[in-house]
C-alpha cells in the first residue's frame, strides 16, 4: 500500500510502498478514500526535519539535556548512534483519516464491515484504528466533509475548555482549519467572534461566517478587540496560531476582561506575564488535542470507555458532535478545501503547503486497493534471481518479529555483523520494518506475523515485540521447529513458563537475549573469579531512571513491571557470575506510586549473596549500572561496560575500552555460531527457566 512518511533528519516527504498491518485486537481495519493534510501541524514537522542538528537541538531543549547527559555517561559513540537512530526513524504523517472497514478486530462491538467511519489514521492506503477513535459517519455527509473531522474535534476541545455562553464575545486568533472551524462553532453557539490573522483570504471567508474580523498587520489588535467587546474586554481567546512568538499571549492577556478565559489549542511562545494575570485574575488552559481521552492508553488502545454519565464528551463523542454539525449544515466544509490531490500526487501536496503558494484545506485521494494475503508483504529487490538464492544459500536464515528502536539500533546489526542471512522481518504496522528491512538488507518486509513465523526459508526466530506477545510468539515459534532468541523478558507469567517448558524439545535452541553476560568486561570478571574459592559478594547498582507512569513497562498484564520487564537482566547476570544456581530471593519496593525503585537480595547454593539496586530516583548524570564483587580479599569494580577496576588482584589492575560494550554483538554471535555448527545454547536452559521463574516470583510476593 502506499502511506505518506517523513525523514526527521532532513525533512524530505515521499510515498512509499508499506505492507498493509494486519487487524489488532478492539481495532478496526479501514480502507481509506480521503485524508486531509493538516497545513499546521505538519508543516512544523517538516520544518523540524529540514533544520539542522544545533537548530533541532535548539528547538527541544529538554531533549538536549539528555543527549549531553548521555554523553557524560556513555560515551560519544554510543551518544550520536542513539541520536541518528532516532533522527533515522521515518514518521508516518497525518491524522484525519475517512474510509470503509474493511475488517473488525476481536472485541469491537459497535462497528461492521462496510461501515463509513472517520479516525485519526494517517495518510496510508489502509490504517489500523482503536475503536475508540473512530465514528460512523452520517449517510448525508460526504467523505471530504468528514475529512475534517479530527480537525473539528481539536476545535470544540478548545471550546470545551473555554466554556463560553450565548451572547459573549470571544476572540480567535489565527484563522487556518482549526480557527475557521472554531468560528462556525462559536457562533453556532451563539457566541460574537472576532478572528484575528494576517492573511485576507483567511480573514475574508472567517467574515463570510458571520465573524468580525481584522488583519494583525494592518492595526493595533487591543484597539480592535476594545471595539468589539464596547469596552469591556473580552470573555475569552482561543488561540488557534502556530508560531513561536509570545505576542498572541500578550495580547490575549491584555485583550481580555476581568477573569477572562485564555485557551491554547495551537502552538505559541509561553513567556507569561504575572502582572498581565495577576491584575485581572486570567485563566490559562492548554487544549489537550480532540478531548478526554487523549493519550490515555486504557482509552485509546485498551477500548475503556468513560462512563457518559461522568465525561459527556470524550475524543469519540466529540467526533461523532463534529459530524453531527456537518450533517445539519452548521458547519461550511467546502469553503476551506483549496486543493486535491491523488495519494501518487502527496509529494505535491507538501510542496504547496510549503511554498509561497496559499493554501487551507488540502485533501489526498485514495482510488481504492485490493486487500489480499500477498499485501501483507513486500519483496525488497536487493538480491538479484530472489527465489533460487534463497534456496542455494547455505547461510543460516533469521526472520526477525519486531523492528522498535532497540532491534534496529542495536539488535539488528548485531545479527547483520554475524554470518546469518537476515530473511524477514515483521512490525505491525510495517514502517519500522520497511525501514529496517532497506536499510539492513532484508528479503522480505511483512506485517503478518503468523506468515514470517511458518516461513519455511527461515532458520530461527528473533523476537524483539512487546513484552506481553513474548510467551505467545516463542511457543508459536517452537511448535514451527525454529530456534528461537527473544529479548527479555522470556515471559510474563509462571503458567506461560509451564507452558514453554513443556513444548521446548532439546533439537532447537530457546535463548534470551541476556546480552550483558557477554560483555568482554563481564568475560574478563568471570575469568578471574574462576581462579578464586570461596563465596562471591555481589552488589549491582543500576541508576534506571524514572520512566512516566502511563508507559507500558508499568502495566504488569503487559510490560511485566520493572522487576520482570528489566531487573530480570541483572538477576541473570549475577547468576552467571556466581555461576550457580539461586536459592532464596527477596525484594524490597519503595512506596511510591510506580514502584520501580526496588532492592533485590539473592542468595545462591554456594554461599555466595547478591543485591541488586535497580533504582529509578537517581540523576542521569550519574553512571547507569555498577558492578561490584567482593570475594577472597579482591575487589572488582565495572562502571558502564567501560572501565573495570581490580583491587588486590597479584595479576590484574584495569580493563578499561574506548567505548562501551554492553555485549549485543557477542550475543548474537554466539546464538548464530549455535545454530549453525549444531550446539547447545550458550545460555544454559536451566538458567534461562531460573531466572524467569525468581523474576516473576519477586514481583508476585509483591502485588
Amino acid at each position: 500500500m502506499k502511506q505518506v512518511l517523513q525523514n526527521l533528519k532532513t525533512g524530505d516527504t515521499r510515498v512509499e510502498n508499506i505492507p498493509i498491518p494486519c487487524v489488532a485486537s478492539g481495532s478496526l481495519l479501514i480502507k481509506t478514500s480521503k485524508s486531509l493534510i493538516s497545513a499546521g501541524t505538519e508543516s512544523m514537522l517538516i520544518k523540524f526535519g529540514k533544520a539542522n542538528l544545533i537548530d533541532k537541538a535548539r528547538q527541544q531543549p529538554d531533549k538536549l539535556k539528555i543527549v549531553l547527559e548521555k554523553l557524560k555517561t556513555d560515551g560519544l559513540m554510543p551518544t550520536l548512534e542513539s541520536v541518528y537512530s532516532k533522527l533515522d526513524q521515518p514518521l508516518p504523517l497525518g491524522y484525519c483519516n475517512v474510509g470503509y472497514v474493511h475488517e473488525v478486530g476481536p472485541g469491537v462491538q459497535d462497528f461492521q464491515v462496510g461501515n463509513r467511519v472517520v479516525s485519526n489514521g494517517k495518510h496510508a492506503e489502509v490504517v489500523n484504528i482503536p475503536q475508540n477513535l473512530c465514528a460512523k459517519i452520517p449517510n448525508n455527509v460526504t467523505d471530504e466533509q468528514a475529512s475534517f473531522t479530527v480537525l473539528g474535534a481539536i476545535a470544540l476541545q478548545g471550546i470545551r475548555l473555554a466554556k463560553p455562553t450565548l451572547g459573549e464575545c470571544i476572540v480567535v486568533m489565527g484563522l487556518g482549519l482549526v480557527g475557521l472551524i472554531t468560528v462556525q462553532l462559536l457562533l453556532a453557539n451563539g457566541c460574537r467572534v472576532l478572528g484575528f490573522d494576517y492573511d485576507e483570504k483567511k480573514l475574508s471567508i472567517a467574515k463570510k461566517f458571520g465573524a468580525e474580523v481584522s488583519n494583525i498587520s494592518k492595526g493595533d489588535p487591543l484597539y480592535a478587540a476594545n471595539l468589539f467587546s464596547r469596552g469591556r474586554g473580552v470573555d475569552a481567546v482561543i488561540i488557534t496560531a502556530s508560531t513561536s512568538s509570545d505576542s498572541p499571549m500578550h495580547q490575549a492577556a491584555q485583550m481580555s476582561r476581568k477573569r477572562g478565559r485564555i485557551i491554547l489549542v495551537g502552538i505559541t511562545g509561553l513567556k507569561l506575564s504575572r502582572e498581565e494575570f495577576f491584575k485581572k485574575e486570567l485563566t490559562f488552559q492548554v487544549s489537550a488535542s480532540y478531548g478526554p481521552g487523549r493519550y490515555d492508553p486504557n482509552y485509546e488502545e485498551k477500548g475503556q470507555d468513560y462512563p457518559i454519565g461522568y465525561v459527556r464528551w470524550t475524543q469519540q463523542r466529540n467526533f461523532e458532535a463534529i459530524l453531527d454539525m456537518i450533517s445539519i449544515g452548521a458547519l461550511n466544509i467546502e469553503e476551506l478545501i483549496s486543493h486535491k490531490f491523488e495519494i501518487d500526487e502527496a509529494e505535491k501536496a507538501y510542496d504547496i503547503i510549503m511554498g509561497p503558494e496559499k493554501s487551507l484545506g488540502v485533501l489526498l485521494n485514495y482510488p481504492g486497493i485490493k486487500i489480499n494475503n500477498q499485501s501483507r508483504k513486500i519483496l525488497l529487490p536487493l538480491i538479484n534471481n530472489l527465489k533460487s538464492k534463497r534456496n542455494l544459500d547455505k547461510k543460516i536464515k533469521i526472520n526477525f518479529l519486531g523492528a522498535g528502536s532497540y532491534a534496529t539500533s542495536k539488535l539488528i546489526p548485531a545479527f547483520k555483523s554475524t554470518s546469518a542471512r537476515l530473511n524477514s522481518i515483521a512490525s505491525s504496522k510495517g514502517v519500522s520494518a520497511k525501514h529496517a528491512g532497506k536499510k539492513y538488507g532484508f528479503i522480505e518486509v511483512t506485517t503478518d506475523s503468523k506468515a514470517l513465523i511458518n516461513d519455511k526459508f527461515s532458520d530461527a526466530i528473533v523476537i524483539t515485540t512487546r513484552h506481553d506477545s513474548h510467551a505467545d510468539f516463542v511457543i508459536k515459534a517452537m511448535k514451527a521447529k525454529k530456534h528461537v532468541y527473544v529479548e527479555k523478558p522470556l515471559c510474563l507469567k509462571l503458567e506461560e513458563l509451564s507452558q514453554i517448558k513443556t513444548l521446548y524439545s532439546s533439537s532447537k535452541i530457546l535463548m534470551v537475549g541476556f546480552n550483558r553476560r557477554f560483555s568482554p568486561q563481564i568475560k574478563k570478571m568471570k575469568d578471574l573469579l574462576n581462579e578464586v574459592n570461596g563465596p562471591k559478594s555481589m552488589v549491582m547498582t543500576i541508576n534506571a531512571g524514572a520512566v512516566p507512569k502511563d508507559h507500558w513497562i508499568h502495566d504488569l498484564e503487559i510490560g511485566g513491571g520493572r522487576i520482570i520487564g528489566e531487573a530480570c537482566h541483572f538477576i541473570d547476570l549475577l547468576r552467571f557470575v556466581a555461576d550457580c544456581p539461586i536459592i532464596a530471593y527477596k525484594c524490597q519496593i519503595m512506596d511510591t506510586s510506580m514502584k520501580d525503585t526496588i532492592s533485590i537480595q539473592l542468595e545462591f547454593a554456594d554461599g555466595s549473596i547478591g543485591t541488586i539496586h535497580y533504582f529509578s530516583n537517581g540523576s542521569k548524570s550519574y553512571p547507569k549500572e555498577r558492578l561490584e564483587v567482593f570475594t577472597s580479599g579482591k575487589i572488582l569494580q565495572l562502571d558502564n561496560y567501560k572501565k573495570l577496576n581490580g583491587y588486590g588482584w597479584s595479576k590484574f589492575k584495569k580493563m578499561n575500552l574506548w567505548q562501551q560494550n554492553k555485549g549485543q554483538y557477542e550475543c548474537a554471535e554466539a546464538f548464530v555460531n549455535a545454530v549453525s555448527k549444531q550446539m547447545s545454547s550458550p545460555i544454559p536452559l536451566d538458567e534461562i527457566f531460573e531466572v524467569a521463574k525468581v523474576s516473576i516470583e519477586l514481583i508476585n510476593q509483591k502485588v
